[in-house]
């Protein structure tokens, strides 16, 4: 099992987003999930279930609910997270999704969304890991640059420039 998320994660890390000649086959959406330390955003991570590496909650739309609807109910299951949604989508970005053997290119909406709760116990406890990190962290952590840049939009939606103390974000 370790190996396998070695090689998926490697394989993850060296491959392309899909280019812009590539179709799409599937469009989802998904959250950036951020809190205001201070007058710092930081964002909160999660571990993908397949390959452990650091994302933010995504998913396939929902019939009968707008992206923005389905994206919130992401970070309910795949973070634990409860707050408020905006309906207009920070970005999109394009990356690969396997299911079993198969591989396709998807695309993204991602929608800022402003922690008030999390909850100590959620659907994907036992799956994931929970993770809350400045902007240069994400920079590091996310392997997607598109994402990256998405984050960057999100933080000058919601304001802040210091970098808030270690202690102030793990609180």
């Amino acid at each position: 099992m370790l190996i396998d998320n070695v090689v998926a994660t490697l394989r993850h890390r060296f491959a392309h987003a899909p280019s812009d000649a590539v179709p799409i086959i599937e469009r989802q959406s998904g959250v950036i999930p951020y809190s205001i330390v201070g007058s710092t955003p930081v964002f909160l991570l999660v571990t993908s279930r397949r390959t452990g590496r650091w994302i933010f909650p995504k998913g396939r739309l929902s019939e009968g609910m707008e992206p923005w609807q389905s994206a919130e109910r992401e970070a309910y299951q795949e973070a634990g997270v409860e707050g408020v949604v905006d309906p207009v989508p920070a970005g999109s970005f394009r990356t690969w999704k396997t299911r079993g053997v198969r591989r396709f290119a998807i695309e993204v909406d991602m929608y800022p969304f402003r922690v008030e709760h999390q909850l100590d116990k959620w659907r994907e406890t036992g799956e994931r890991h929970r993770h809350w990190v400045i902007r240069s962290e994400v920079a590091r952590l996310i392997l997607e640059k598109r994402l990256v840049e998405i984050v960057e939009i999100v933080a000058a939606r919601v304001g802040g420039t210091q970098v808030p103390a270690a202690d102030e974000i793990n609180a």
